[in-house]
C-alpha cells in the first residue's frame, strides 16, 4: 500500500526560486471517493503544476470541519452547506469559494415491513439521523412536513445515527440516513433488497440542499497571497474532480493508495465514485447562485425551528473560481 499525506515542495535551487505554498485541506470525513478529486489532484501532480504542496487531512465521527478551520488547523474544508450556514448565523464567517458538488446524494431509507411506504408513515416511527451538522436537511424537511420531531405519538423518534447502517438491520430504526454512493449499498450488501426498501431523497422531497463545497474564513479573503494560493488550489482541484469523472476506475484505485487504514475494499470504492460522479457531473466549480438560493430557501422553510433565521449575507463568493475558471 502507498501512503502519502503530502507532495513535497520543490527544493529551492541555487537560483533563489520559491518554495510551493503549503495549502491544507479538511476533509468531512475518511479517506474514500467522496473526495477523489483532491487525491487525484494530489496524485496527479495537479497541486503541483500550481506550485502548491498539499496536505489533505481525512475527518472521521469525532472531526467537526467547522471547528477545525474556526481553530486554524486548515486553511480550507469541505463542508456541507447547510453546516456552514448555520455556522455562519452563530458567528463562524464561512465563506463558500467553489462548489464541486451539483446535486444532492442525500437519503433517508426505510423498511417497508416496519410500515414505512410514504412521508405520511413517518409519525410514531424511529428514524436514524447523522449529526455534527449532518442533521440540518433533515430537521428542514421534517420542519416542512409539520412533523414534530420530539419522540411524540404525532412525531417521530430521533435517533443518533452512528456512521453505520445497524439501526435498520437490528430493528431499531424503520428509516436510516443514507447516501447514494455509501450507506444505500451498505444495506444492499448487508441482505436487504431494493424491492424492500423505500426511499426518499432529499432533493426530490423538497430539500434539495447542497453538499460538499469549499469553504474558507472570510477575513483571509482579504489577504491578497491567500487568495492566490486558493486560486491555484480550486483551478488544480477541480482538474481532479473531472479527471476522476472521466476515469472513475482509476480514480477510486488512487483513493485506496492513500486510505491509511486500509477499511476500503476496492469494490465499494470503485461503485461509489461511479455514484459520486453523477453528483459532481454539471460542476465546473463555480457555485451556481440559483442553487444556493434554493438551499437558503429550504433552510429557512422550518416553520417555528428553522435551521437559520434569516437569509445570510456574503455566505458565497466567486472571487476565487471566476479566477481559477477563467
Amino acid at each position: 500500500m502507498k501512503i502519502k499525506a503530502t507532495l513535497a515542495a520543490l527544493s529551492l535551487t541555487a537560483t533563489g526560486a520559491w518554495a510551493a505554498d503549503d495549502v491544507t485541506l479538511q476533509l468531512k470525513w475518511v479517506t474514500q471517493a467522496q473526495f477523489a478529486g483532491y487525491y487525484v489532484a494530489l496524485e496527479k501532480g495537479f497541486y503541483d503544476e500550481e506550485d502548491l504542496n498539499v496536505t489533505i487531512k481525512p475527518g472521521g465521527p469525532d472531526i467537526a470541519p467547522t471547528q477545525v478551520l474556526a481553530g486554524g488547523g486548515a486553511d480550507v474544508t469541505v463542508e456541507w452547506m447547510p453546516a456552514a450556514l448555520a455556522a455562519r448565523e452563530k458567528g463562524l464567517p464561512m465563506v463558500n469559494i467553489a462548489q464541486p458538488f451539483k446535486s444532492s446524494g442525500m437519503m433517508l431509507t426505510c423498511r417497508k415491513d416496519a410500515g414505512v411506504e410514504t412521508t405520511a408513515d413517518f409519525p410514531g416511527k424511529t428514524l436514524g439521523v447523522w449529526f455534527f451538522g449532518n442533521e440540518f436537511p433533515f430537521l428542514s424537511w421534517m420542519s416542512q412536513l409539520e412533523i414534530p420531531t420530539d419522540g411524540s405519538d404525532a412525531g417521530v423518534e430521533v435517533l443518533k445515527q452512528g456512521f453505520n447502517v445497524d439501526p435498520i438491520l437490528n430493528g431499531q430504526a424503520a428509516c436510516v440516513s443514507t447516501m447514494t454512493y455509501n450507506e444505500y449499498w451498505q444495506v444492499i450488501d448487508a441482505g436487504l433488497t431494493p424491492e424492500e426498501l423505500t426511499v426518499f431523497k432529499y432533493e426530490d422531497n423538497g430539500v434539495a440542499t447542497l453538499e460538499d463545497g469549499l469553504y474558507v474564513l472570510e477575513e483571509n479573503l482579504t489577504d491578497p497571497a491567500f487568495e492566490d494560493k486558493m486560486v491555484r488550489f480550486v483551478r488544480a482541484s477541480m482538474k481532479g474532480w473531472k479527471y476522476a469523472e472521466e476515469n472513475p476506475d482509476e480514480a477510486a484505485m488512487i483513493v485506496l493508495e492513500y486510505d491509511e487504514t486500509g477499511a476500503q475494499t476496492e469494490k465499494h470504492q470503485k461503485r461509489m465514485m461511479g455514484e459520486v460522479a453523477k453528483l459532481t457531473a454539471g460542476s465546473n466549480g463555480a457555485l451556481v447562485p440559483a442553487d444556493y438560493e434554493r438551499t437558503v430557501e429550504s433552510l429557512l422553510a422550518g416553520g417555528s425551528d428553522p435551521v437559520i433565521t434569516a437569509a445570510p449575507e456574503g455566505a458565497w463568493t466567486h472571487q476565487i473560481s471566476d479566477k481559477a475558471l477563467n
